[in-house]
């Protein structure tokens, strides 16, 4: 695994144990997601996951919070999990690996703990935590859930994007493949040669809108694609009703495929011209148990 920069080591990783540090995991949602006293998870709450086997895990810059990863002990297909329910980080301390910390953090809290399967769910229309999920730690995905939150929440990241559906991703600790992922994280800057030839499901348009594609003709392959745009945000910004219709047609594209018997495996970046976008691999005929055999 790539060890933490040297600056990165003044921030400490330790379990969140006080009250008063739950309390900054509050005020931390509200900073990083803006999101309303309605919608936070309370301190009772995390009191209370904590007690029956969660995980909350803080980072620390002296005394001062910089972000946690919070978990709470699930029951999924016939064995336990951890759902991975939040991880956040303060905006002045992004892009310092400090998310990548706190999953190997709590992945080593659950295999502790005896829990070989941590899950969570994601936007799949934001590609940086799409390349962190895939590319970094090796998830894989199965499910897509429809409004999963409802319609919106009071959090900004909800907002002129068309629903919260979300991808359901499971993070198998001790498969060859994330043991694998976590030494040698995908770099690639574009889809490999291999799958180029694919007919995406849907792909960005010279306008930067979703073009669907002709669906038994991408789901006859052993392989399919979907492409989604690099910078969902600034479309949500400047572009609303496009941000809601990539909703509708990724979410037309996951559905269609996952009930078709794929599985989502990669997740690639590319910037070959003026829109940088992101391209989901999706593969036929595996299931998650697959990937557990060595």
């Amino acid at each position: 695994m790539t060890p933490p920069k040297s600056e990165e080591r003044s921030i400490i990783l330790r379990d969140i144990e006080r009250i008063a540090e739950m309390q900054e995991v509050e005020e931390l949602q509200k900073e990083v997601w803006g999101m309303s006293d309605r919608d936070i998870v309370p301190i009772t709450q995390l009191v209370a996951a904590k007690a029956a086997g969660g995980v909350l895990i803080g980072a620390f810059e002296g005394d001062q919070m910089v972000g946690f990863v919070y978990g709470f002990v699930g029951y999924e297909r016939g064995s336990l999990s951890l759902h991975s329910h939040m991880l956040a980080v303060r905006p002045a301390y992004q892009n310092r690996h400090l998310g990548y910390r706190l999953k190997l953090a709590q992945r080593d809290r659950a295999l502790e703990q005896g829990i070989t399967r941590i899950t969570w769910t994601y936007d799949p229309l934001q590609s940086l935590n799409a390349h962190f999920n895939f590319g970094k730690l090796g998830v894989l995905a199965d499910e897509y859930k429809i409004n999963f939150y409802g319609e919106e929440t009071s959090s900004f990241l909800h907002r002129n994007i068309g629903g919260t559906d979300r991808l359901w991703v499971t993070w198998l600790l001790e498969s060859p493949r994330v043991k694998e992922r976590l030494e040698h994280p995908i770099t690639e800057k574009g889809l490999p040669r291999e799958w180029e030839t694919l007919s995406p499901l849907v792909r960005v348009g010279s306008d930067d809108a979703p073009v669907r594609g002709d669906l038994a003709e991408s789901l006859a392959r052993d392989a399919a694609l979907i492409e989604i745009p690099g910078y969902i945000r600034q479309l949500q910004q400047d572009r609303p009703q496009l941000a809601a219709e990539w909703r509708q047609a990724t979410r037309w594209a996951f559905t269609e495929a996952l009930a078709a018997g794929y599985l989502v495996q990669e997740f690639y970046r590319s910037a070959g011209d003026d829109r940088p976008r992101g391209v989901y691999l999706l593969v036929a005929g595996k299931t998650l148990e697959d990937f557990l055999e060595h």
